[in-house]
């Protein structure tokens, strides 16, 4: 009786130690892939390319002292950060980590190529010459060819200027052909349910930010998202010529929270795509430790393209621009 007595219990203790085992490895499964597992469902969102607007002999809009291209870059990287900490499932792409100019066609071509789910453009906005009032923050995707939103559309549009050739680069887009035109309508319609949809949760993400005034969701005839065959939008995060938003903008607080809004809303595009609740898991909510990415450096020094710095102490130490004061201060963002 008393060897019965101990093989039954060496026997219960060897299977209690199998189901531990197994419930171990399958809570590592289920948490495994930032949450696949834990939503329930593998997620049909699976590669995102975030363009982060201009850069290089393109600074975009011009502030008081600082370009688009300078504010709209560390959000892209935060942002970037972002999505791959808290949904390490998602495979994500920039268009640029750095000061460089990438012609628009090849943005879009970046997204194609990677058969991208989801495609976020990074801009800075800006009033017309001497309009140092107009503020807030939008989203455009992409829309018909008519006057509505035509002057945002012709500035965005214009950095093909920078691009040699660009009149048979974008021949297509600039055409009155029939054919051309059911080309035009076949791209907007494809991926606009998508596209509106994600520009909603990025409006709704970014109330209550640091760029106050919600100017609402747009469309226009965008040659960055024409060429996209993703669902994809243009978020305008604020004024950079109203000098109360440009400082809001280069602030890295400010960018950060940003990137925490966009970060959001591509959690609930995520999960409106995949059929599920919106609310984010625990393994989802967002790591806001050692988000320094950037320091300024003096554009005088030559950009080799490979300098990488981080710093918790940013400094900026401005050109001296005394015989330029017309133009913006520039700055060179070093990034991670």
């Amino acid at each position: 009786i008393k060897f019965r007595l101990m093989a039954i219990i060496q026997k219960s203790i060897l299977s209690n130690f199998k189901i531990i085992t197994l419930a171990v490895l399958l809570l590592i499964s289920f948490t495994y892939s930032g949450n696949i597992c834990a939503r329930g469902i593998e997620s049909k969102v699976k590669t995102i390319v975030i363009d982060a607007g201009h850069g290089g002999k393109d600074p975009g809009a011009c502030g008081a002292v600082y370009y688009e291209k300078d504010v709209v870059l560390p959000v892209a990287l935060r942002l970037g950060r972002l999505i791959e900490e808290g949904m390490p499932e998602v495979k994500v792409l920039y268009t640029r980590k750095k000061d460089v100019f990438v012609e628009l066609h090849e943005r879009s071509k970046i997204a194609n190529d990677a058969k991208a789910d989801l495609f976020i453009s990074i801009h800075a906005n800006a009033g017309r010459v001497g309009d140092r009032e107009s503020n807030g923050y939008e989203t455009l995707v992409m829309g018909r060819k008519t006057q509505e939103n035509m002057e945002i559309v012709m500035r965005e549009n214009s950095v093909i200027k920078y691009e040699d050739d660009y009149e048979q680069k974008y021949e297509e887009f600039y055409s009155d052909s029939p054919e051309a035109d059911i080309i035009f309508s076949l791209m907007q319609s494809t991926f606009q349910e998508k596209s509106i949809k994600f520009a909603e949760f990025v409006q709704k993400e970014f109330a209550g930010g640091p760029i106050e005034l919600d100017r609402g969701l747009k469309q226009g005839a965008l040659i960055v998202l024409y060429r996209t065959a993703a669902p994809s939008a243009i978020i305008e995060i604020g004024f950079i010529s109203n000098i109360s938003e440009e400082q809001k903008l280069v602030e890295a607080e400010n960018q950060q929270k940003i990137a925490e809004s966009i970060y959001k809303a591509v959690l609930k595009y995520r999960n409106y795509i995949d059929g599920i609740n919106n609310e984010p898991t625990d393994s989802e909510n967002i790591n806001t430790q050692n988000n320094n990415v950037l320091v300024f450096e003096n554009s005088n020094q030559k950009d080799n393209g490979t300098d990488i710095i981080n710093t918790d102490n940013a400094q900026k130490e401005p050109v001296n621009n005394s015989t330029q004061n017309s133009q913006p201060k520039k700055y060179k963002w070093i990034t991670e």
